[in-house]
């Protein structure tokens, strides 16, 4: 047999096993962050999540933490809100929302202080109870002390609310 006839007999065999091993398997990649068997769940439901924070209020923050929770369901999900009664149903309160004083430099006075958020979350699953929780989500952000809270305020809530919701997103429907 013909050298050139062997090497192409067998280069056409590799390609062959390689197409039948790769139509045997199945590779599911999910780029939304997202494991929810939407034959099963269909739709989600929100409560609006009250600020309760006993330490300190910000009136914005309350408005803000609830778009971002509902946007992020919206957004990276192909679950349909409803209003109650939700295949998932999110309900909770913002329980905690504080300033510390984090630092004290050489002279005694502070040098940082950090703000704290922190939101209690009851999760549930009508398809599976077996997952149902409640559990608290928290995050916090440093500051230089000499800055005025007001000044930073907004961002680092923004930050916050961004973690704490991701934080929620992936104890909820992630599932990793």
């Amino acid at each position: 047999m013909d050298l050139n006839k062997i090497t192409r007999f067998n280069i056409v065999s590799v390609l062959v096993l390689s197409l039948c091993f790769l139509a045997a398997c199945t590779v599911s990649y999910k780029f939304n962050g997202s494991s929810i068997n939407y034959d099963k769940v269909k739709t989600i439901s929100f409560e609006n999540f009250p600020n309760r924070s006993a330490a300190f209020v910000w009136g914005p923050m309350e408005s803000m933490f609830n778009t971002e929770l509902q946007d992020k369901y919206m957004q990276q999900t192909r679950l349909k809100q409803v209003r109650q009664n939700g295949d998932l149903q999110l309900s909770g309160e913002i329980t905690n929302y504080d300033a510390y004083n984090k630092g004290v430099g050489s002279d005694g006075y502070s040098t940082m202080a950090e703000l704290k958020m922190t939101v209690n979350v009851r999760f549930v699953n009508n398809t599976n109870h077996a997952e149902d929780f409640e559990q608290q989500f928290s995050a916090s952000r440093e500051y230089n002390s000499t800055q005025q809270l007001s000044a930073v305020q907004e961002e680092l809530v923004n930050q916050m609310i961004d973690e704490i919701v991701e934080q929620i997103f992936n104890a909820t429907v992630a599932n990793w």
